[in-house]
């Protein structure tokens, strides 16, 4: 991909800049602001070389519809609190805007159109809209990679019309990606968590002959613990499942690479109890399995003491409670002790959740904050926002 660094003179020229500012909202209020803090090196980097921006991005899926509740205007105003810059959020509809309006309003640097998801164009791909939003701007930059896995107008059809280029932030997320896929620092070892099982199924599977450990923790272990012979009472599982584990061992069989997973348990009899660590054998019928044991936490760090590179995706535990969130926290309190022993990236909501709740987000190389995408590129998947702008 091109990078916008790569332009030499970036002087006046309006940039077109699509974002992922998809920030939780109570209340018409920001309650996370980690992805509109991730993407301010490339808002500051275009400041710096005296470029004109307009933003575009989305909040939530009003499905075409126009929705005050999903406006852009809280974005606009922590970004203007942050940048100590105006941010000028364009209430007009994007067809009835004149391109002549950003460069009448030169004592503006940062325009912000409504939210682009109040528009069906926007997710049909359509070719006149990507027109449209094209004659803003001089420049296109995407520096929303979460967004790249759907073909969209701005990701995908914009770049037909316009120069394009990838911000910092995308940046960063292809090469620390590449570093767990292909430009791999060996041994790699894998935590991956969820509830379900069949929606890792892939990610699992593409891994497999890359790494040397795949660690499989989460709600979706319970359907291996269960394969391998144990009682796992009342835990979560997903049914018709079996022949997805077996696949799993096969590959990894036939690639040399160790499948682990817990080796004894937290459980409680309901979601709110107190843990209670178990081994495999002794689980009731009434126990539910909610965390890693003491013994598979020393397991995992054993196997992170002897790798170079981690990627981490799914939290161990129940981590809402407390007292099940001492498997996910052990994880991230080892791969920050590490430091630059080991390379560690992570993405997820709920793994990023547990990583700021012990104020590790900068402590590790690469937190991703994107969900779909994330998965999919791990899933050895074309990106059609990455494809947009090599092609």
């Amino acid at each position: 991909m091109k990078k916008i660094e790569d332009l030499s003179d970036l002087n006046k020229k309006k940039i077109l800049l699509r974002l992922d500012l998809n920030v939780p909202l109570k209340d018409c209020k920001i309650t996370d602001t980690t992805r509109i803090d991730k993407i301010l090196p490339t808002l500051k980097y275009l400041i710096e070389k005296n470029s004109q921006i307009i933003i575009i991005s989305h909040i939530g899926r009003p499905n075409g519809r126009i929705d005050s509740k999903l406006s852009m205007l809280p974005v606009c105003e922590y970004l203007s609190a942050k940048l100590k810059i105006e941010v000028k959020l364009i209430k007009k509809k994007i067809f009835d805007i004149n391109p002549s309006l950003f460069t009448e309003n030169n004592s503006n640097k940062i325009f912000f159109l409504e939210n682009i998801r109040f528009y069906e164009q926007e997710e049909r791909n359509d070719e006149e809209f990507a027109r449209k939003l094209s004659s803003f701007g001089e420049i296109f930059v995407n520096d929303a990679f979460s967004c790249s896995h759907r073909k969209h107008t701005s990701v995908d059809k914009i770049t037909k019309f316009l120069p394009s280029y990838c911000g910092i932030q995308m940046n960063a997320e292809v090469n620390a990606l590449k570093k767990v896929t292909t430009d791999i620092k060996k041994p790699i070892a894998c935590i991956i968590g969820g509830s379900k099982i069949s929606t890792k199924i892939s990610v699992i599977k593409n891994l497999i002959p890359r790494f040397e450990n795949i660690i499989i923790v989460g709600a979706m272990a319970n359907n291996i613990i269960k394969y391998k012979g144990f009682n796992i009472g009342n835990s979560i599982i997903e049914n018709n499942c079996n022949n997805i584990v077996e696949e799993i061992f096969s590959l990894a069989k036939q690639n040399a690479c160790e499948i682990i997973f817990p080796k004894d348990v937290a459980v409680g009899k309901k979601l709110n109890d107190k843990a209670k660590i178990k081994d495999l054998s002794n689980i009731l019928d009434d126990d539910i399995i909610l965390d890693i044991g003491p013994e598979t936490i020393n397991l995992i760090n054993s196997i992170l003491d002897n790798s170079k590179t981690v990627l981490w995706n799914g939290p161990a535990g129940y981590f809402e409670n407390s007292n099940f969130a001492i498997g996910s926290e052990e994880i991230a309190k080892k791969i920050v002790s590490l430091g630059n022993k080991i390379y560690s990236v992570a993405g997820g909501g709920d793994t990023i959740a547990v990583i700021n709740k012990i104020n590790a987000l900068k402590k590790l190389d690469f937190v991703s904050t994107a969900g779909g995408a994330f998965l999919e590129y791990l899933e050895g998947k074309e990106i059609p926002g990455i494809r947009a702008l090599k092609s």
